[in-house]
């Protein structure tokens, strides 16, 4: 946990990580190893290389696989929702959808209720391709070491930490 020094007074930081009574010891509020941005970073990363060869044989990225994980939970979608639900602005989410649609898991047409939107519908393949899906979770699961109990707390910290950190 990071605290800045003027707010060391009324942070949670415990006592006994003060250093010298009470004053802040820049350079362990500054160690690494400390820092909350750099263990999610590096968490990240490395969640994220877990699923690389699991998503291959799918012909999907990570990215990829979130939107349609995104669509399996329902589709047709706006772009403009998927992009909510993904937290991706529309310019990232574009070429993404492009390339699903290009290996035939979705497709993308104007919106019959309003023809300025882009109505975003998985195709049989797309749909199909859940099956093999679903081997994924417990695969991550095995391959991080954690019980479902222990996901669950991380995920409830992280969704808080994204609630925290949103605009």
């Amino acid at each position: 946990m990071t605290v800045t020094p003027g707010a060391a007074a009324a942070s949670s930081v415990p006592a006994e990580e003060l250093a010298d009574g009470g004053a802040p010891d820049p350079e362990d509020l500054l160690a690494l190893d400390r820092q909350v941005c750099f263990a999610l970073a590096v968490a990240s990363r490395s969640v994220i290389a877990l699923y690389r060869p699991l998503l291959e044989p799918m012909g999907l990225t990570h990215p990829q696989y979130l939107v349609m994980l995104a669509l399996w939970e329902q589709s047709p979608l706006s772009v403009k929702q998927l992009s909510g639900l993904l937290r991706l602005d529309p310019a990232t989410l574009s070429p993404l959808l492009k390339r699903l649609e290009a290996i035939g898991y979705l497709t993308r047409r104007r919106d019959e209720r309003d023809e300025r939107a882009l109505a975003v519908e998985l195709t049989e393949e797309g749909r199909a391709l859940r099956a093999q899906a679903l081997l994924v979770p417990p695969a991550i699961m095995g391959r991080l070491g954690l019980s479902v109990e222990e996901l669950k707390v991380l995920h409830k910290s992280l969704t808080q930490v994204i609630a925290a950190a949103a605009p």
